[in-house]
């Protein structure tokens, strides 16, 4: 069973020799230096944090946007850190660079995140009943304002999920169940498939 430890910028030493016949994993680590994203975040992105800064009286983007595109920057590059791997039986060794794990304008570490939290619901959360999506639209100036404003999405999110609740305990009753509990997933979501922005509400019951 392999070993892991981190290590910051620091040379691994290197594995004894294998035999000819040695067979190796065929995974091979991403390299998002190599993808266009990558190269135009890299190339561009001082540029549009100035014109975001000059467009709106110094403010720019939120904080927590500018650390998301800098933290893309440095996943999956060793200069940013890794875990060294090696095996104590054969001595082989893998260098694995940390991830930003960040949500948002890196796809490796979204797509793993959704998928992580998708295999969750299904196996361990949702039962095995019929459920209903919801999707609740805004009109485009709720949406500038729900996505700068969490306390007021929070709001329309409450208030979404007591109708629909409220809902179903009608239904309820009409067949005859009274006190009806119901269970919901929701997840505001702040992006259309453009990445433009686009704050509305999904809920799952």
């Amino acid at each position: 069973m392999a070993q892991a430890s981190a290590s910051i910028g620091a040379e691994a030493p290197s594995a004894p020799a294998l035999p000819a016949d040695f067979l190796f994993s065929d995974y091979q680590p991403r390299s998002p230096s190599d993808t266009v994203l990558h190269q135009v975040v890299v190339e561009h992105l001082e540029t549009f944090l100035e014109e975001a800064r000059a467009r709106s009286d110094g403010y720019g983007v939120p904080i927590f946007v500018e650390r998301a595109f800098r933290s893309f920057i440095e996943c999956g590059s060793l200069g940013g850190g890794f875990a060294r791997i090696r095996c104590p039986d054969c001595g082989y060794e893998r260098l694995l660079p940390f991830s930003c794990k960040r949500r948002g304008i890196c796809p490796s570490c979204a797509g793993r995140r959704m998928t992580e939290l998708s295999a969750h619901l299904v196996d361990s959360v949702i039962p095995p009943v019929p459920v209903r999506q919801w999707v609740l639209t805004l009109p485009y100036p709720l949406r500038y304002s729900l996505a700068w404003n969490h306390e007021r999405a929070r709001g329309v999110l409450a208030n979404f999920v007591a109708v629909v609740q409220d809902f179903y305990r009608r239904r309820a009753e009409e067949q005859g169940i009274v006190n009806s509990q119901t269970g919901a997933i929701t997840v505001i979501q702040r992006c259309g498939s453009a990445l433009n922005l686009n704050c509305y509400v999904r809920y799952l019951a």
